[in-house]
């Protein structure tokens, strides 16, 4: 039996050609890869130097490569004389049947880089937004994590986050504190007035560039309300918060200025 087989034969028509094909496989695998290292290396220092956020570099860096590999493997079984076509279909069918069962997740993944590339807040700052409130302490892919004032933990998906209203509290360097003090009808408005003025004069942390707003902003039911609105840097802004109100109380106290509450006068006519 093996009298009959031609060596020459096989090497020519299985061996060789096998061979070549598989060392031309091996050669545009190896160099692929190191093409494929290559430019993703560049990619990133040109996202580096537009001054791209790391994490978003690393992220896109590591999808380039993954898809350049996909490319360079096809490529290599085709050389193999494998068919690629339905590979390629393959793929992509489940390409799409996993973009479909992750929409969610996708949905975070692209807000979340549309977070880290138009920066609307940044790591340290406090912000309101999807219905919580507190300082950013790290900005990923999918989720962002916050610290409330009670230093709790709050992860929130990227998507809730760029898809509603955000309120960046620590955007600006200044803040304005808005505060409302209501007096009795009785009592001397000037006098409160001053009173007010004189308490924020005395704080140093009340900016003087924009002044101060002291103004008769309600006769309500029960009290003449005042609006006060000083302005402040933002890091000042419940300390000077809390402390004007307890200021004011104290000095309204010894002036004899009323604090009125809500009340209800009940006339009773005689039958």
């Amino acid at each position: 039996m093996l009298e009959n087989i031609n060596i020459q034969e096989m090497l020519d028509t299985y061996v060789i050609p096998w061979g070549i094909n598989i060392v031309m496989a091996l050669a545009i695998f190896i160099v692929g890869k190191m093409v494929v290292g290559i430019l993703t290396n560049v990619a990133k220092s040109l996202m580096k130097k537009a001054k791209v956020d790391e994490l978003l570099v690393n992220f896109i860096g590591s999808i380039i490569k993954t898809v350049l590999l996909l490319f360079v493997v096809i490529a290599a079984l085709d050389q193999l004389g494998v068919d690629t076509t339905s590979l390629i279909a393959l793929i992509g069918a489940a390409g799409l049947a996993i973009g479909l069962a992750l929409q969610g997740s996708l949905q975070n993944l692209a807000s979340g880089v549309m977070l880290i590339i138009f920066r609307p807040f940044k790591n340290g700052d406090f912000i309101e937004a999807a219905g919580v409130s507190g300082v950013v302490e790290e900005i990923g892919i999918f989720s962002t994590t916050m610290r409330t004032g009670d230093n709790k933990e709050i992860i929130v998906p990227n998507g809730a986050l760029y898809g509603g209203t955000i309120t960046n509290v620590s955007a600006r360097d200044t803040r304005r504190v808005d505060m409302v003090f209501g007096i009795g009808y009785d009592d001397d408005i000037r006098k409160a007035k001053d009173i007010i003025k004189q308490i924020l004069d005395e704080d140093d942390r009340v900016l003087n560039d924009p002044a101060p707003l002291i103004a008769v902003g309600e006769l309500a039911d029960s009290s003449v309300n005042f609006n006060v609105r000083p302005w402040v840097k933002s890091g000042d802004y419940w300390g000077v918060y809390f402390d004007t109100h307890e200021k004011i109380k104290l000095a309204f106290d010894a002036a004899g200025i009323s604090i009125p509450y809500p009340q209800m006068d009940v006339h009773q006519h005689a039958a």
